[in-house]
């Protein structure tokens, strides 16, 4: 199987097989000379920049990522990343003792601790429902989450592709449901965008956060949060700057924004840069790349699933995952050395998970990634795992 590849768009160091995209995202070179043509225009004449152009240049940017993401842009605010939109959130909630905040077991280790820190402050209690990754179908993964459900949940907060699994959970039914219930609705969509068509509307969550720097292709530092707007004036600003005031500088739609799009003297240029990263992938026709990838890794995870002799954890159901996938690994004592040998004598760069006490290879098979890079892997299992598996 040969899958064009878009290496050479990408500023990645040739000498490494980046299979973790999801780690951090990668930017395109067209995208990356965007961001950095505004970091200079931003240095030629900040004041220029900053009290003039910045709020119109941010308000484009905005109705582009809202055609992209189907939603009204002036639901949307840029913010640094989606840790930060999960803080912003869950820290405007009026939770009190005995409310219940329903995640999975699947949900990023930040974000966890971020509803932790909020459940110790307001008497709350965070539950965290166990979703076997062993799932078949989208309606078995929603019916294991409701399960959690009870007359004291509150919020329900629920990645969109999960971090540690990849896998794609059924989030529009479980929003549908939960408004139903009478349940807010929060969705971490780190890793959705730019590895799956989102629509916002469709989906119907209150809450929403997606990064823009990670599958979206966009500079490091950008990411939105969409609150649909009967809630908005719920979102309490963690940094109060001038949008704040009634005598605010900035001539801004609602509240809302003129609390979360400024903070401060920042540097703007990876929110402006959203555009280019979204033209990128109309040019190389994205949906043809996604599809690519979901391929190559279906087939990389079925080779390496013969080389371990362990069952594939998800690849029967191509449906569940999409560029970014987990492989079980035999019992191994030492998983960071085992991942700094990969990296060391292979350099493959891929991140070894542990989730639920299993190990796990996650994979990420972005546009710029070739055959020739996964059988590397493919070759570097086989030399390194029979050492490994022998130190258990």
């Amino acid at each position: 199987m040969q899958i064009p590849s878009l290496r050479d768009y990408f500023l990645l160091d040739p000498e490494v097989i980046y299979l973790n995209h999801g780690s951090y995202g990668a930017t395109p070179s067209p995208v990356f000379r965007a961001y950095q043509e505004f970091q200079r225009e931003l240095e030629r004449q900040p004041v220029k920049f900053f009290n003039t152009r910045l709020m119109d240049d941010l308000a484009s940017a905005r109705q582009v990522l809202a055609g992209y993401l189907h939603s009204d842009p002036d639901n949307l605010v840029f913010i640094p990343n989606a840790t930060h939109a999960v803080n912003l959130v869950a820290r405007s909630l009026s939770l009190k003792r005995g409310d219940e905040i329903l995640a999975s077991d699947h949900e990023y280790g930040a974000c966890d601790n971020v509803w932790q820190f909020v459940s110790q402050k307001t008497g709350a209690l965070y539950i965290r429902q166990p979703v076997p990754i062993t799932a078949r179908s989208s309606e078995e993964i929603a019916e294991h989450f409701w399960q959690g459900v009870t007359l004291r949940t509150k919020i329900i907060f629920i990645s969109h592709i999960t971090s540690p699994t990849a896998l794609l959970f059924p989030v529009k039914d479980i929003c549908m449901r939960a408004r139903q219930a009478g349940i807010l609705t929060f969705v971490d969509g780190a890793h959705a965008p730019g590895q799956i068509p989102v629509d916002l509307e469709a989906i119907a969550a209150d809450f929403y956060t997606g990064n823009c720097h990670k599958w979206m292709l966009a500079p490091k530092g950008a990411a939105f949060l969409y609150t649909r707007q009967e809630h908005q004036s719920m979102i309490e600003p963690l940094v109060i700057s001038w949008g704040w005031s009634e005598n605010s500088p900035f001539d801004l739609p609602s509240k809302y924004l003129g609390n979360l799009q400024w903070s401060g003297t920042n540097d703007y240029s990876a929110y402006l840069s959203v555009p280019s990263a979204i033209q990128f992938q109309v040019d190389h026709d994205w949906d043809t790349v996604r599809q690519n990838c979901n391929s190559f890794l279906f087939w990389a995870l079925y080779r390496i699933s013969e080389i371990t002799g362990l069952a594939p954890v998800h690849c029967e159901i191509p449906g569940l995952f999409r560029q970014m996938g987990i492989a079980s690994l035999p019992p191994i004592d030492k998983s960071e050395e085992f991942k700094n040998l990969l990296y060391d004598q292979f350099r493959i760069e891929i991140p070894i998970i542990e989730w639920n006490n299993h190990h796990f290879l996650r994979i990420s098979v972005q546009g710029y990634n070739t055959q020739e890079e996964l059988e590397s892997l493919l070759t570097a299992l086989k030399v390194l795992l029979p050492a490994a598996m022998k130190s258990h």
